[in-house]
């Protein structure tokens, strides 16, 4: 008699493949923090209009109008003076009571130069007040 076949061997198949774990990160050094912001520049102060040298003079025109109306008056002007010598920004911090006495002192003062305002050497921006008289006399 034939011996029985025996059966084949079941063939095998590989074993899933398991997922592996990922590797845990490794934590990033803290960041180092940002540097602090620069400290933001010191408001310019106020100073006399005697702490500042002019380079050129305001020099307001009398609007000829205002002559024959007869307008007089003393207009002081708010100006701010950069670290160049240059009028950064003016106003009318005392109106004269009359508006073309007062644009014709913001022109002359707008238009004035003067010598960089310094504090141990260092230019700064400061505030002026300056005073422009309208005598019909001068």
């Amino acid at each position: 008699p034939k011996p029985a076949p025996t059966p084949a061997p079941a063939p095998v198949e590989p074993a899933p493949h398991a997922p592996q774990a990922a590797p845990a990160p490794i934590p990033a050094p803290p960041a180092a923090p940002p540097p602090p912001a620069p400290a933001p520049p010191a408001e310019p102060r106020t100073v006399p209009s005697t702490a500042v040298r002019y380079l050129s003079k305001p020099a307001p025109i009398y609007p000829s109008y205002s002559r024959r109306l007869g307008e007089t008056g003393r207009v002081v002007v708010r100006v701010l003076i950069d670290e160049r010598g240059s009028p950064a920004k003016a106003e009318v911090q005392s109106s004269s009571g009359h508006a073309r006495l007062d644009g014709s002192a913001l022109a002359a003062v707008r238009a004035a130069r003067f010598q960089p305002y310094t504090e141990d050497g260092t230019p700064r921006r400061v505030w002026v007040l300056i005073p422009i008289v309208f005598d019909l006399e001068n």
